[in-house]
């Protein structure tokens, strides 16, 4: 047989020849730890190593390596991490962010390498459209849908002037564009974009009380939403503008809000009063482990390791096998803290969206009280967008 016939034959086998499994994988895990908004970071990573511990502390059954870094709520910090852990670490995932502006900056390197990215939180609505990729995978939600959410509950309430406010980056340009697309029978009186860990907010709540509105709907996750609700409380606006929101009032600061977060109302996917199985136990281990309330954040990163146990398992362990990895996402074979849900075309979940409300327990301690379902099987207005089918 000629030398050249041969390498062809040979070249043919080899392309023909599955994939052999791995013996482990790397995982890197992209969070903002730093400042204010640090506690973020820690909630996700928290429930993420135990998915990764209920998923019998391998997941897909391979031994698992989880890199942490620290974006510090910065684009170029995130794009140098995503960077690192695909050039230096040459990790098989990478599971993040937080923060809308950074998911946009490290969106593009990590897809175009062909590495999967699971996003634990940030779902900004241009990864959702046109700029979809089949690297990409939600564990959480886009931007809009729980404001969407909040915005036909306010709608259905029959407020007919409302003030709304967010920072001035992607995910709160999403948040409220999301609340005003299902707010329809009334008036948005005032829009306000702030800075991000803007500390101080007394001109804007000046500008809000001079407005008059029936009702305010603010987005200020983390430390912002301390701020923000503390000085919304002292100026005196509680009583007279009920608060709504969408992660300004959650497990990550309930308690340095304090009893001025009773009564008010959220709306997001996930609650810890949610009633399933997987949830349950979810919460029941999550406190025994850390000695604290999950939060939503803390339930997206867990769903987040599970997705990818399912994934790995679904190829036997096959990593360089992308296409069988990407129909395996796509099943989410697993027990998901919000129950039953499926992806959607885009990447992103199609799934319930709940309203819950601030409480004292039993106890006196505050927590979210589940008030029930918003959406049954929402998903988000961009898919129609995305070149994917």
């Amino acid at each position: 047989m000629p030398n050249a016939l041969i390498i062809l034959v040979l070249a043919a086998v080899l392309s023909a020849t599955p994939a052999a499994a791995a013996d482990r994988v790397k995982i890197g895990f992209i969070a903002t730890f730093s400042g204010p908004i640090g506690v973020i970071g820690q909630h996700g990573l928290d429930g993420f190593l135990l998915g990764v511990e209920h998923a019998g502390g391998k997941l897909g059954g391979l031994t698992t390596e989880v890199i942490k870094e620290d974006d510090q709520l910065k684009p170029d910090v995130g794009l140098q991490v995503a960077k690192k852990l695909l050039e230096r670490d040459r990790v098989d995932f990478v599971v993040g962010t937080i923060f809308s502006n950074v998911m946009m900056a490290i969106y593009k390197p990590v897809v175009d390498s062909k590495t999967f990215l699971i996003s634990h939180n940030a779902g900004p609505s241009p990864i959702a459209g046109k700029q979809c990729s089949p690297f990409f995978f939600s564990a959480s939600w886009q931007n809009d849908g729980p404001h969407e959410a909040m915005g036909k509950h306010v709608n259905d309430k029959g407020l007919k002037r409302v003030y709304i406010m967010a920072p001035n980056y992607q995910a709160g340009k999403d948040a409220l564009a999301g609340f005003k697309r299902y707010y329809k029978s009334g008036e948005v009186v005032g829009e306000v974009y702030t800075t991000i860990n803007q500390p101080d907010y007394s001109a804007e709540l000046a500008q809000l009380r001079a407005a008059k509105p029936d009702a305010a709907y603010v987005f200020y996750p983390g430390g912002m939403g301390v701020q923000f609700v503390k000085q919304y409380v002292q100026a005196g606006l509680l009583k007279d503008v009920p608060l709504f929101s969408a992660f300004t009032i959650d497990e990550t600061n309930l308690a340095a809000i304090g009893d001025a977060a009773v009564g008010t109302f959220g709306t997001a996917f996930w609650n810890p009063d949610l009633k399933n199985p997987a949830s349950e136990r979810f919460v029941a281990d999550f406190q025994k482990k850390y000695g604290y309330t999950p939060s939503t954040y803390s339930a997206q990163a867990y769903d987040a390791a599970l997705l990818i146990d399912s994934a790995i398992r679904g190829v036997q362990g096959r990593l360089e096998d992308k296409d069988g990895l990407r129909a395996a996402f796509r099943r989410a074979d697993f027990k998901s803290v919000r129950g039953a849900f499926r992806y959607n075309t885009n990447g992103f979940p199609i799934q319930n969206f709940y309203l819950h409300e601030v409480v004292k327990d039993g106890a006196g301690k505050l927590k979210w009280a589940n008030r029930g379902v918003v959406f049954t099987d929402h998903g988000d207005p961009y898919a129609s967008e995305c070149p994917m089918k």
